[in-house]
């Protein structure tokens, strides 16, 4: 019965640090191309610290195509992402609009 306690307390602290993104935890990237069809973005990327990864550019795929919507090389965005089944996957973006 201590295991199975240790064991759900556990998945419900991961879950909960998961949740607690904000919009200091979003990184910002240069969109460098946009694929509609296969649901893949390539980007020019700043830290993610999420996924400990430093800046770099490579493509990702997307959680759900709509987030692709008005979206084009040379855009400015902060996104977010995570590891799921071995791919890097963009779970949430917002165009930066320029000042």
């Amino acid at each position: 019965m201590k295991k199975l306690f240790a064991i759900a307390t556990l998945a419900l602290v991961t879950l909960g640090a998961a949740a607690q993104t904000t919009g200091t935890d979003l990184a910002e990237a240069e969109i460098r191309k946009v694929d509609r069809d296969a649901k893949k973005i390539t980007l020019k990327h700043g830290p993610i610290k999420n996924l400990d990864m430093p800046p770099m550019t490579m493509v990702f795929q997307v959680k759900d195509a709509a987030l692709l919507d008005n979206l084009k090389a040379g855009d400015k965005v902060r996104f977010s992402a995570d590891q799921q089944q071995g791919a890097y996957v963009v779970t949430a973006m917002q165009k930066v609009e320029a000042k």
